[in-house]
Formats: structure tokens, C-alpha cells, sequence
């Protein structure tokens, strides 16, 4: 594997940088609020992958081109278009979704400069940081219910873990859009910031990580990662099969065709 520059260098959808030990990761569709597409997800894994290889990057901030951080999957081509995943997989396509895994499995310190929306896959992209600042434009939102689906791993995975289990049911449960001072109340954020002082904020934080030696600073990531969390892949299998599962139901159908014609959906429980 080549270093993260050389990664990224025929990207189209993200932006990868290095300066200074920090790796800025960045969306980069603001036309689309930084929705994935396949290959969004593709370059995301892969940039994460590259910077969590490459020996001269000690951190590794995410974000999005303004105006959004992520505003989750570009349901038109993921959910709606020729490529659409549908169906029930075979046991052995049951696998985490690869870009969640470059994530979860970046070996080092990962912070999320949210700047703007981060809903949907975007909220589970925040999730899988591992400290998260907000702009107080930002809003977040697990809107996979919406849909009639499920989330995948982040949700299950960390949300409980970072907000507690009741407000991370509720959050599910409801879909519910939430502001960054919410955010900030329920502890899925570190910080609030001005839009203009966020990324400053995060280098700045950034930088006093790899100030100190970088193979401490792995060694405590891992530990936060074993004793904290816990091993993602098991729960991150069967969230991909409640998904390819939901996704045969009529009430997915309705919550994709609802959001493409701006309507109100009306769910049926099939």
C-alpha cells in the first residue's frame, strides 16, 4: 500500500492531506451534501486505510467540505439506482460494511471536525472517531428508521457506549434531528465551536496528540478500543443482514420513494 498522498492522488470524492503528522481526511461532494455513493465509500476506506498504514501520520482528522459534514448515503444511487443492494445475503457475504471497518480499525487517533449535517451513515461516520467537535452549525441524526431500515455498526456498536443506552434507544427509536448543543449535552461531542474556529480547533487539538510518542499514543487507542468498545465485527455482520433484510420490505420502498418525491411516507409494517 502506498503512503496517504499517493493513496488519494486520483481521488475524486474525498481530499486527503498530510502536514505536520496530521492526515485531514475530507468528503469532498458539497453538491451532494457529501452523500456517499459507492465510490465515496471506496475512497473513504481506502484513504483511511492508506493514512493508517503510513508511518508519518500520527492523527487523522475527518470532515466535510462545507456545507456538510455527511448527509449519509446518496439514496438515489445506493438506495434507488442500478447498482441498489438488495435482498438477503448468503451467510458468507454477512460482512461490516468495509468503510466502517477502515474506521473503527485505523490504528490511530481519529477526530471528527463536524461541520454541518451528519446524518444517516454520516452520523455512524462521526461515531467511528474517536473524539468528535462540532461547529454550532452542525446537526446530527440517526435516520435510518426513516427509511425503514436499521444502522449499521457505529449505531449499535458506539452510540450506546458514548450516550448511554436509553438516549442512544431514543435516538433510533425517533430518527430525531438534534442540534450541536444537544450534542454537547448528551456528550456525543468534546466540543462546540464557531464555524470558522473548527478546523483550527481540531489541528490545534491534533497537534497535541502527535506531540507525544506515537507508539504510546497507538497502544492507548487500542486499549480504548478492546476495553471500551469491545469487538465490532460480530455486531457489524448482523446489522449488514437486518439491512439487506429490511430493504425486501415495502416500508423501506415507501421510505426511499417518499424522500425522492419530498412527500410524507406512509409506513405499513410490510
Amino acid at each position: 500500500m502506498g503512503g496517504l498522498t499517493e493513496t488519494a492522488s486520483s481521488f475524486e470524492c474525498v481530499r486527503a492531506e498530510l502536514a505536520d503528522h496530521v492526515a485531514t481526511v475530507t468528503l469532498n461532494r458539497p453538491h451532494r451534501r457529501n452523500a456517499l455513493n459507492f465510490q465515496a465509500y471506496d475512497e473513504l476506506e481506502r484513504a483511511l486505510r492508506a493514512a493508517s498504514g503510513d508511518a508519518d501520520v500520527r492523527c487523522v482528522i475527518i470532515t466535510g467540505a462545507d456545507p456538510a459534514f455527511c448527509s449519509g448515503d446518496d439514496v438515489a444511487e445506493i438506495m434507488a439506482g442500478p447498482r441498489a443492494v438488495s435482498g438477503t445475503p448468503e451467510p458468507r457475504e454477512l460482512k461490516p460494511t468495509p468503510a466502517a471497518m477502515a474506521a473503527l480499525e485505523c490504528a490511530k487517533p481519529m477526530i471528527a471536525a463536524v461541520n454541518g449535517a451528519a446524518v444517516g451513515w454520516g452520523m455512524e461516520l462521526a461515531l467511528f472517531a474517536d473524539i468528535r467537535i462540532a461547529s454550532e452549525r452542525a446537526r446530527f441524526g440517526e435516520l435510518f428508521v426513516k427509511r425503514g431500515l436499521v444502522c449499521d455498526v457505529g449505531g449499535f456498536y458506539r452510540l450506546p457506549a458514548v450516550v448511554g443506552p436509553a438516549k442512544a434507544a431514543e435516538l433510533l427509536f425517533t430518527g430525531d434531528l438534534f442540534d450541536a448543543a444537544e450534542a454537547l449535552r448528551i456528550g456525543l461531542v468534546s466540543g462546540v465551536t464557531s464555524h470558522e474556529a473548527l478546523l483550527p480547533t481540531a489541528m490545534d487539538l491534533a497537534a497535541r496528540i502527535v506531540a507525544n510518542p506515537p507508539l504510546a499514543v497507538q497502544a492507548l487507542k487500542a486499549g480504548l478500543q478492546q476495553w471500551s468498545y469491545g469487538d465490532p465485527r460480530e455486531i457489524g455482520s448482523w446489522a449488514i443482514g437486518e439491512i439487506r433484510r429490511l430493504m425486501r420490505t415495502e416500508d423501506h420502498r415507501e421510505g426511499v420513494a417518499s424522500f425522492l418525491e419530498k412527500r410524507e411516507p406512509v409506513f405499513r409494517g410490510r
